[in-house]
């Protein structure tokens, strides 16, 4: 365990930021998929409102790191790599961040109600719900933990479109929903292959796993993910309206191309965390931009 570090209010504003996640910031941009999906993204209106909702839901998953924790403090503390966090080590005292935590899941959907449609802010307090439900006791429930994860991705996806009034075709839920889970338990594989046989274990319910069973999920997640893609593709109906060429359904091969690429790391048991497996593989990286290249091609009717 690291000494405690001394209290000061310039460090104290560091380590709030830091235990905020930075890095899981990203995330957040899936509340413009719903609204690039329905060519919808590129108005001034829009990308104000996708602005805000961003940085809505921002503080909100913010205020769930920093009351998780300081409700972890204690936890942390006799973990190897824990114990750094600003929380744990004493940088960012927990009376405080819980304070900021709950300022920022109350100010959050207060701003959201007065700003946005009323089903933002019914999808933000949802998400805090769920996600303090999380932290408290979901994430010691077989099966549930995996879920609870993969609808705070739905949820993100959702919102984009929630906050535009843009109706959300079935088959988007559902690959969005299967390509989360898909993300998610092959994080968890990877973090089960990684620490079997080791002792202090990162997650306690990753010893009830078998890696068997996690293969499966993310195995069947992948299937339903790009069945239901292709078949949204193969739905759309380009009409008059259509490019040059079928853009919508070529992008299936780029979309497929990417699952498969991925898979490769979750088999290999190295992709525990999903944006890092993404900049680093330059080939995924690559296919990634392919495919949103051919999918805007379609939006555009080019």
């Amino acid at each position: 365990m690291p000494p405690r570090t001394a209290v000061t209010l310039p460090g104290v504003l560091r380590g709030l930021l830091k235990t905020t996640r930075p890095k899981q910031w990203v995330k957040n941009t899936l509340v413009i998929a719903a609204p690039a999906a329905a060519g919808r993204l590129f108005s001034q209106p829009a990308l104000l409102r996708l602005s805000l909702v961003f940085a809505l839901f921002t503080a909100c998953a913010a205020a769930v790191y920093l009351i998780n924790d300081a409700r972890d403090a204690e936890a942390d503390r006799a973990h190897p790599t824990k114990c750094r966090r600003p929380v744990a080590a004493g940088q960012v005292p927990v009376p405080v961040a819980y304070a900021v935590g709950g300022v920022l899941a109350v100010l959050g959907p207060l701003l959201a109600a007065r700003l946005t449609p009323p089903l933002v802010p019914a999808l933000l307090i949802a998400y805090l719900g769920m996600q303090l439900a999380y932290c408290v006791v979901l994430k010691h429930v077989l099966v549930v933990d995996l879920v609870v994860v993969t609808t705070g991705f739905l949820m993100r996806a959702m919102i984009g479109g929630v906050a535009l009034g843009i109706p959300l075709s079935r088959w988007f839920l559902i690959t969005t929903g299967f390509g989360a889970l898909f993300m998610v338990s092959a994080k968890r594989y990877s973090e089960a292959v990684q620490m079997a046989g080791k002792a202090g274990v990162t997650r306690a319910l990753l010893t009830e796993y078998t890696t068997g069973y996690l293969r499966f999920v993310w195995q069947l997640a992948a299937g339903v993910a790009v069945l239901a893609y292709c078949l949204w593709a193969l739905e759309g109906r380009d009409g008059p309206a259509a490019g040059l060429l079928p853009w919508r359904q070529l992008s299936m091969v780029a979309f497929i191309l990417a699952i498969l690429r991925y898979a490769v790391f979750a088999d290999r048991g190295t992709a525990g965390e999903p944006e890092e497996v993404v900049l680093r593989d330059r080939a995924l990286a690559l296919i990634g931009l392919v495919w949103l290249a051919m999918y805007g091609l379609a939006v555009a009717h080019w």
